[in-house]
């Protein structure tokens, strides 16, 4: 609803109801309503008497009557007092004038209750995040705190650094010479010169003008938008962007548009009926985590250069392995100098740990270090982190081993689970999925591969569109071809049971 009102106060006196019929709000409603089937509510209506914009300053009217979950219906009931007239409608709103059984005030035990009823709605679905607890390092195989042993195939650590000696020894190297931590924000007291060098080393290795740390990617995307974008402008999202980039376009007061995953033709059009705009941004993920399929960026930044817009990529899936030389999905596609802004992660293939930057233009840069909120109010990474990353570097600069040898175990496996007869989403990155469809299914082929003593993870709606359930393998540079052998055979075995594959 926020999205539609746009912050604007409705005109007064123009009663008029409230519209979401074709608004992505109203798919998110439904989709959410069919997720908890078992719990399916009366049909909900609210009856309000106000006049709505939507982002063009238009009104607009009318509205729909989805059946929907409890607890989104109570998050739009606090959007609904924001889109009141003027402030003393807000007083008789908070006052009750708006009554229906979802939005009347929760003491601390009745909200307690419904956090349980949902948590248990969620397990009943199937849905529920289950934490399996690690008692080793990270690596190919890892020990739970059972002691069970298991092929790992659900980490992000595609070059198998997060335990490499080297990086270990930096590590221990910069805590001594750096200390725990800094115990500041960057610009009092929290830039050591690892910091400022790791930065350095970052634009280079990506060929970008400057770089600035995050404490996340997550972090990084979170403060990006809103620092370099106001209601003068538009961002330009991929449906299938991270859930990080999508939060960090909300706090931002741009325009939003959005266009089909990878559909040039959709973006283009959202490109012409953005023209009205003073910047125009697009923002794509460089790989997209759940298929492991490559943004078009070739063909994203001739629209880019053709429509006058800036281009922005998430490479958290790429950096350090993606590309003849590694830099990433923007090397991959040929389109080096042509990205704007480039957001990643030091948590995935540059060494697991944690952080995040962007690397950008350095004007970019410069006023992210003025005005970005996330940067400006947090602790600067661990300067241990910042050491081991700069001797990651090191080692990704002097070989092209590690990335070698994942591309390798990448295509041994794509190659052979292709032949046992599983669908798989085509593609050349290290992210292998294997596609089930029914998301019970999933489940229990996920059990039975960690009966097996192999890790992997079922994922399925809302993570994934419905009827898109499937178990998402990934590959690292540390799995031996008899790793990946012994998880081969799991595959079938257990799929063969279950009537997978024959």
């Amino acid at each position: 609803m926020r999205e539609c009102l746009c912050g604007r106060p409705a005109p007064h006196w123009k009663p008029e109801n409230f519209k979401f019929r074709h608004h992505p709000l109203q798919r998110q409603t439904q989709m959410i309503a069919d997720t908890y089937a078992m719990r399916r509510l009366d049909a909900f209506r609210i009856q309000m008497d106000l006049a709505a914009v939507d982002g063009r300053g238009r009104e607009t009217s009318g509205l729909e009557e989805p059946g929907m979950p409890e607890p989104f219906v109570q998050a739009m009931t606090i959007a609904i007092l924001i889109g009141c007239h003027k402030p003393s409608d807000l007083k008789d709103t908070q006052e009750g004038s708006i009554r229906n059984r979802y939005n009347s005030a929760m003491h601390g035990t009745e909200f307690l209750e419904r956090l349980r009823h949902d948590t248990e709605a969620l397990a009943a679905a199937g849905l529920l995040k289950r934490e399996r607890v690690i008692g080793s390092a990270q690596g190919p195989v890892i020990k739970l705190a059972d002691g069970q042993e298991m092929i790992n195939l659900c980490a992000n650590n595609y070059l198998g650094l997060a335990n490499h000696p080297a990086v270990l020894k930096a590590a221990h190297e910069g805590l001594t010479r750096y200390g725990y931590g800094v115990a500041s924000v960057r610009f009092i007291c929290g830039t050591q010169s690892v910091h400022r060098e790791l930065e350095e080393r970052l634009s280079a290795y990506l060929s970008m003008d400057d770089t600035i740390l995050y404490s996340s990617c997550f972090d990084a995307n979170g403060g990006l938008f809103e620092t370099l974008l106001d209601e003068q402008d538009a961002v330009i999202s991929d449906a299938l962007n991270h859930a990080s980039i999508i939060d960090g376009i909300r706090l931002c007061k741009a325009r939003r548009l959005r266009y089909a995953n990878n559909d040039m033709n959709e973006l283009e059009q959202a490109l012409k009926d953005s023209q009205d705009s003073r910047v125009r941004l697009i923002a794509t993920d460089g790989v997209f985590s759940m298929d492991g399929s490559i943004a078009r960026l070739h063909e994203i930044c001739d629209l880019a250069d053709r429509y006058g817009a800036l281009v922005m990529v998430d490479d958290s899936h790429a950096t350090g392995f993606v590309g003849a030389r590694g830099r990433g999905s923007h090397e991959f596609r040929g389109v080096v100098g042509r990205v704007d802004i480039i957001t990643s992660t030091l948590g995935k293939a540059l060494g697991g740990a944690s952080g995040g930057f962007v690397a950008a233009r350095k004007d970019i840069v410069a006023w992210l270090r003025q005005r970005s909120r996330p940067y400006l109010f947090s602790n600067s990474i661990a300067p241990t982190v910042a050491a081991a990353t700069i001797q990651v570097l090191d080692l990704l600069e002097s070989s092209p081993e590690l990335r070698d040898r994942v591309h390798a175990n990448a295509r041994y496996f794509r190659e052979s689970m292709q032949a046992l007869g599983f669908n798989l989403v085509p593609g050349e990155h290290p992210i292998i999925p294997v596609m089930l469809g029914d998301a019970p299914l999933a489940v229990r082929l996920a059990e039975r591969m960690q009966n097996e003593g192999i890790y992997v993870v079922a994922f399925s709606f809302p993570v994934v569109p419905h009827g898109k359930a499937r178990i998402r393998t990934q590959m690292n540079a540390a799995h031996s071809t008899e790793q990946l052998d012994k998880v081969i055979s799991a595959f079938g075995r257990s799929a063969r049971d279950l009537g997978v594959i024959k």
